[in-house]
């Protein structure tokens, strides 16, 4: 098995899965396995406060039951603390990033401009130094007004510039957590992740990831995102949108929905089908050409 091509699905333990997660497993695992490509397996969740007790193991067993295989051991990202200091300390030496002791309530105050992602625009408050008196609460990355710009598979050439369009971003979060960004580039490049397939509500935090990976020396990976999975007020299907998690005793119903959706040319008999089948399938007819260059569709 060539290994030039690694791909990997990450899920977060905040609940069960659901369909827009069996859609971005699927198209990832098929775009590697079709490639003849590994794929692995981590499980998100350094984010400790949101996790569900038992989600993590129900959702591999969910996966399983649904036919998914995937190579080596599965990464968890809450026995990874140690390599993201490490990262966070490289960068502290390199200047690269500083305390910020700013409230929540402080930048929303103070700032004036809204982020791309929907927050705001950290206005650079601890940028030149902690007030007097104050403690940092948080570690941010420096950022600059030069653009960070990638061409993605599928949603084309995509381009922000970080200082105008985010600001400084947190690396160590105040309750001592380490950030999803952090912790996700830093395990990109010691799985040796070549190519990065998932949906597209990640496309925003992207440049933060490349402008991350350039500062700590990593390569960047190529990156194609799916359509997100919508109910019908365009919201992605979620624990917080009270999706339904996904119906194991239909698992080859759910398979044969999840490839229509991403486009390919499935015949309603296979539903029909057994798990095996529907894979079996899948791998001989898996177009990546035929996915939806869309960011979001509504399902019914």
């Amino acid at each position: 098995m060539s290994t030039s091509y690694r791909g990997r699905f990450a899920p977060s333990p905040t609940g069960p899965l659901h369909f827009g997660s069996l859609v971005a497993a699927l198209g990832s695992c098929l775009d590697a396995r079709t490639q003849g490509g590994e794929w692995l397996v981590r499980m998100e969740d350094i984010d400790t406060p949101r996790n569900v007790p038992g989600a993590a193991d129900d959702i591999l067993r969910t996966l399983d039951a649904f036919g998914f295989e995937w190579d080596g051991l599965v990464v968890y990202q809450s026995s990874r603390h140690a390599a993201y200091g490490e990262a966070l300390e490289s960068l502290r030496a390199a200047g690269k990033v500083y305390g910020c002791a700013c409230s929540r309530k402080e930048i929303a105050d103070s700032a004036t401009l809204a982020a791309i992602d929907g927050g705001m625009v950290y206005p650079g408050i601890c940028r030149s130094g902690l007030p007097v008196g104050r403690l940092a609460r948080a570690w941010r990355l420096r950022v600059d007004m030069s653009e960070m710009a990638f061409d993605d598979r599928l949603q084309g050439h995509i381009a922000q510039v970080l200082e105008r369009d985010v600001g400084d971003f947190v690396l160590l979060r105040a309750d001592g957590l380490f950030a999803y960004q952090l912790a996700v580039v830093v395990d990109d490049a010691w799985q040796g992740i070549t190519d990065i397939v998932r949906g597209a509500d990640l496309l925003a935090s992207t440049p933060r990831q490349i402008w991350l990976q350039r500062c700590l020396g990593c390569a960047t990976p190529t990156y194609a995102h799916l359509p997100v999975a919508t109910n019908a007020a365009g919201e992605k299907l979620s624990k917080q949108t009270r999706a339904a998690p996904l119906n194991v005793a239909d698992a080859a119903g759910e398979l044969v929905a999840a490839l229509h959706f991403l486009g390919q040319p499935v015949s309603a008999g296979l539903a029909a089908a057994s798990v095996r089948e529907v894979w079996t399938w899948a791998l001989a007819n898996w177009s990546f050409s035929a996915v939806p260059r869309q960011r979001g569709i509504v399902i019914p």
